[in-house]
């Protein structure tokens, strides 16, 4: 119960968040806006916003005191729909502004979920976003609600949302129809990072995305032991801003099918890119096949990761991409039922440790393969039996340096207090070995799922140095 309350807490605290900077919440159309401030749109005081199967479209209004990117912020939810089930997997809202479609909404879940998009640039003045129940939602869904709704302008965030992409809907026939997004490798959300460019006063942005699984790539049991996850993130689209915040000719590109980077030739709206995910496993095209493709999203890009976090960082700070996760796999059959951490096939996410750590990786000492670190936990009810990330399997251990995730799977109902051990485990990832040292240098959280698929408190931390070596090549790094 306290996982459960715990949630609701970080809902209800995030949903407050999204909504603060609003300077009103939801407004039918007719309302009279309030004035707005210099850095923030306004809407109109009013009530929730309710879209239905077959009704009208809604409206709110809303008062932008300067030219600028807007956001639209609200906590979305869809009576009867889930993301586990065949038939009722969504609700789509499709969203414009000024009568230009802009962005579609997926709402994958019944359970009231905090949700911020991007609306792109809007002029000075008054402004109307405009909400219809759209084509593409399940059949079980009937209606949509969107609590707390406002738009923003944030100030501080105007140069990452300026150059943001606009990400079109997959249309690959294998993998279903023009509205395949609404039920499969939905993106849900997305960040952005800045770097240093060589020239001195440019810097690099760069925007990734967070997508529910990919249809194709690294296999689901993979995705588990390598990147902790069955979520597929991906950088999409990187470019140079001059001192000026005006962009470099020529430094946009994108990642392309292959997880090719290309130059991006495509079309503009404002100075936001226009891609289409064109892969089973999510890359990008420049070029939009069909050009009318009906599904398009605009995910608001404002958070980032500190330095010294994984990707996986971003989910964290937003549980329900969990719960989103776990149950396309249901859906799909990749779960194997009863679960077995002896076997490689996926079990019930809710038996695995979640656990993200940093390595390091010396100079080789000789040739063949380089170190991967794998995990492994023992447990005090049986601690002579090791459960592995990686399965034993070589190519799954984690040969990238830097923060990473990983996951152990676990005997179903296994907690906290039953963990006697966190071990580190050294593994040449090919044939041969290099000799080159393995370093760990921390466990930067370790959590479970609840029953209802979402990140219980971390309660696994620590600090320190593990050097793994062909002669020494485990060493534990935490016990309770």
């Amino acid at each position: 119960m306290r996982s459960r309350a715990r949630h609701t807490a970080l809902a209800l605290s995030a949903a407050a968040l999204a909504a603060a900077p609003l300077a009103l919440a939801a407004a039918p159309a007719e309302a009279a806006p309030a004035q707005a401030a210099p850095s923030e749109a306004s809407t109109a005081a009013g009530r929730t916003i309710s879209v239905r199967r077959g009704g009208p479209a809604r409206t709110l209004t809303f008062t932008a005191g300067r030219a600028g990117e807007a956001l639209i912020g609200f906590t979305a939810s869809a009576p009867g729909v889930s993301w586990a089930e065949k038939g009722a997997e969504s609700a789509v809202v499709s969203i414009a502004v000024d009568g230009r479609h802009v962005t579609d909404l997926v709402v994958p879940s019944s359970d009231p979920t905090p949700r911020s998009l991007a609306l792109g640039r809007v002029d000075r003045g008054r402004h109307k976003v405009t909400f219809r129940f759209a084509k593409g939602s399940a059949p079980a869904a009937q209606r949509v609600r969107l609590t707390r709704t406002g738009v923003r302008m944030p100030s501080a965030d105007q140069l990452v949302l300026r150059y943001a992409p606009v990400v079109v809907g997959r249309t690959l026939p294998v993998t279903g129809d023009a509205y395949q997004n609404a039920t499969t490798d939905t993106p849900l959300i997305a960040w952005h990072e800045t770097k240093p460019a060589a020239t001195p006063g440019h810097q690099i942005l760069e925007y990734s995305v967070v997508w529910s699984n990919e249809d194709g790539g690294t296999d689901t049991p993979a995705l588990m032991a390598r990147w902790g996850r069955t979520t597929d993130i991906e950088w999409i689209y990187r470019v140079e801003v001059d001192a000026k915040g005006n962009r470099v000719d020529g430094t946009g590109v994108y990642q392309a099918p292959n997880h090719a980077t290309l130059q991006f030739t495509g079309k503009y709206e404002a100075d936001h890119p226009v891609l289409q995910t064109c892969t089973v496993n999510n890359n990008m095209c420049d070029t939009v096949t069909p050009p009318d493709s009906p599904l398009r999203f605009m995910p608001d890009v404002t958070a980032t990761r500190p330095q010294d976090r994984t990707r996986e960082y971003v989910m964290d700070q937003q549980p329900w991409t969990y719960r989103v996760m776990a149950q396309e796999m249901l859906r799909e059959g990749k779960i194997e039922n009863p679960s077995d951490p002896a076997t490689t096939a996926v079990g019930d996410q809710r038996t695995y440790l979640f656990v993200e750590f940093a390595k390091t990786t010396g100079a080789a000492t000789g040739t063949g393969s380089v170190p991967g670190v794998a995990l492994g936990v023992r447990l005090k009810s049986d601690p002579s039996r090791l459960y592995r990330s990686d399965h034993d399997q070589p190519t799954w251990s984690i040969d990238r340096d830097g923060p990473v995730a990983t996951t152990v799977e676990l005997p179903a109902g296994t907690q906290a207090s039953d963990i006697a051990s966190v071990e580190a485990i050294r593994r040449p990832i090919g044939l041969g070995d290099n000799g080159a040292p393995a370093t760990v240098t921390s466990l930067n959280r370790g959590f479970f799922l609840d029953a209802a698929y979402l990140p219980q408190p971390s309660f696994l931390t620590w600090k320190g140095s593990v050097t793994l070596t062909p002669g020494d090549p485990s060493g534990v790094l935490w016990r309770p």
